[in-house]
């Protein structure tokens, strides 16, 4: 099946960005009920994961704890870009998850949502999102 791409406009140095709807729009406009959904950003400063999508305060801890862990110092890193600390958050996360596709739509709990988690904004950004699956009979 045909790779999707999917812009995001990141409002923040630091966010997490809830793309759930987006990729459940991508499973259903395949005719995919069942099987794999790859998403996946190509960005070096970027990074998509699961959590919690029920409570917004989430994404705001997720934000502190990481900037608190890893500060944004120009002086105390040797990239000379001014977003070394970007690329450490980035790392810390990954650049793409694999979810399974089960009535034409991810399988997650019920708490759980897909994010994409800018550190080097605000950017605009792309996330690509390949599905693997069986076509609607």
């Amino acid at each position: 099946m045909k790779t999707v791409t999917l812009r995001v406009n990141t409002p923040l140095r630091t966010c997490f960005i809830d793309i759930t709807a987006e990729i459940n729009t991508c499973i259903r406009k395949s005719d995919c009920t069942s099987g794999l959904v790859c998403i996946f950003t190509p960005h070096t400063t970027a990074g998509i994961t699961i959590n919690e999508n029920a409570d917004p305060d989430v994404r705001h801890d997720l934000a502190y704890k990481i900037n608190e862990m890893i500060p944004c110092d120009e002086n105390a890193y040797r990239h000379c870009e001014g977003n070394s600390d970007s690329h450490l958050k980035s790392s810390l996360f990954s650049p793409s998850l694999t979810c399974i596709i089960e009535d034409g739509r991810c399988l997650l709990g019920i708490w759980q949502g897909i994010y994409f988690c800018e550190f080097d904004g605000p950017r605009n950004r792309t996330v690509h999102v390949k599905i693997i699956g069986d076509p609607i009979k």
